[in-house]
């Protein structure tokens, strides 16, 4: 069984992947409380679904591009289980993580993309990143930091230096649409291998709940 919060169809709003139409299977539950946070309804509301009914929800909206967020889907062992039925079944996943929790067992697939954050100092949770997971990342996955202000800005750059990741990295700023400052300033520091983007979703529905 798996406690999900909701499942819904809607257009991926961040990431490598921004624009697609995605199926969200999102999973209750959070063990970090970000300051900024805009999902905390998942922390706790959600109901019991077998594997199977996911999948049938999943099915029904006829697009094979799924999004498996949180709270923190990394919780609930049988995420991997659901993970490894959306692969026999040929969808293409995207597993969004808080990056507090090994990914060892996370499917080593071509049609798997680690979206992984890294809490920067202005979400209160920068101590409880596990840096080992990204030695886990690949070319099709990705890092994102969510970026406040310099210091979370510097923060992220130090990481990207000691941890030298072989996936990309994408910089948002926090809330998603202010990104003139730190377009600027990642030009100004000269070229990098950064994405500066913002939440699409939030631009078209602004800050509504989940969509």
């Amino acid at each position: 069984m798996l406690k999900i919060n909701e499942i819904f169809l809607s257009i991926q709003g961040e990431g490598l992947y921004m624009g697609r139409p995605t199926v969200f299977v999102r999973l209750t539950g959070c063990n970090l409380r970000c300051r900024w946070c805009d999902t905390e309804y998942a922390f706790e509301e959600g109901e019991d679904m077998t594997k199977e009914n996911v999948l049938t929800r999943i099915e029904n909206y006829g697009i094979k591009e799924v999004c498996i967020t949180g709270g923190e889907p990394m919780l609930q062992d049988e995420v991997i289980g659901l993970m490894f039925r959306l692969i026999d079944r040929g969808y293409h996943i995207v597993l969004e993580t808080n990056g507090s929790i090994g990914l060892e067992d996370v499917p080593a697939e071509e049609n798997v993309s680690i979206a992984m954050d890294i809490k920067c100092p202005s979400s209160g949770m920068a101590d409880r990143m596990l840096f080992s997971n990204i030695e886990l990342l690949g070319p099709g996955d990705f890092l994102k930091f969510v970026i406040v202000d310099e210091e979370d800005y510097e923060y992220a750059m130090d990481i990207l230096d000691t941890y030298q990741p072989e996936c990309e990295a994408v910089f948002t700023p926090v809330g998603g649409a202010d990104l003139k400052w730190l377009a600027e300033k990642i030009i100004e520091d000269g070229a990098r291998d950064i994405r500066v983007l913002p939440q699409l979703h939030k631009i078209i529905w602004g800050i509504e709940r989940s969509r």
